[in-house]
């Protein structure tokens, strides 16, 4: 019996439901190129590990199990970025019910969250994610950057909300306009599917 693997799951949307933000071709080379490359990715390393195991072969696991972190990162961190976007006019605004709540007790006002939030995006140098992380230990939303798929990420914060900065994210559409793709996409977020990730 062949070992369970990964698979790319597929948008929880049409190719064409983000746009004018994000456009079919930007959204299908995204998803169907860059997404399943980490998803391969990771299959690939993990079906390494099943055949040195096998043939009692050892491997460099420090090389191994950072780039199984970067793969999986990027798995991971693409399948919350689908999720908590939503078709334009049917996502955006302003959150409300406890999600809501959360982020006007931490930041004050929405209006000051989306202000941090996209001077976080803007920030990344080079490749990375800007995050919004609820923190187990401190019982509160926490802000982040994390770099490439696999720096910076605590081990007691759940991921409620992600935004890719990744060039390939918004190059086909906004060229090196990382900060007008910023601003388009907070008329995508998923509000509900970011909600339903609070503890």
């Amino acid at each position: 019996m062949a070992e369970k693997l990964y698979q790319l799951q597929p948008l929880p949307y049409d190719y064409n439901a983000l746009e004018p933000v994000i456009s079919e071709g930007l959204l299908r080379l995204h998803h169907d190129k860059h997404h399943a490359a980490y998803v391969n990715g990771a299959n690939a390393i993990l079906q390494k590990l099943d055949k040195a195991r096998k043939e009692g072969v050892d491997l460099d696991l420090k090389a191994i199990t950072k780039e199984f972190s970067f793969h999986f990162g990027g798995l991971f961190l693409h399948e919350r970025f689908w999720q908590n976007m939503g078709p334009a006019g049917k996502a955006g605004g302003e959150p409300s019910g406890k999600i809501g709540d959360v982020i006007s007790k931490e930041f004050g006002s929405f209006s000051r969250f989306k202000k941090e939030f996209s001077m976080v995006a803007n920030s990344v140098e080079g490749s990375g994610w800007a995050t919004l992380s609820y923190c187990g230990h401190t019982e509160r939303p926490v802000l982040t950057q994390i770099e490439k798929h696999n720096v910076n990420v605590g081990p007691q914060q759940r991921v409620l909300l992600v935004l890719d900065v990744w060039e390939h994210a918004y190059y086909l559409d906004y060229k090196n306009d990382r900060a007008k793709f910023v601003e388009n996409w907070w008329n995508l977020v998923n509000w509900d599917a970011v909600e339903k990730r609070l503890p």
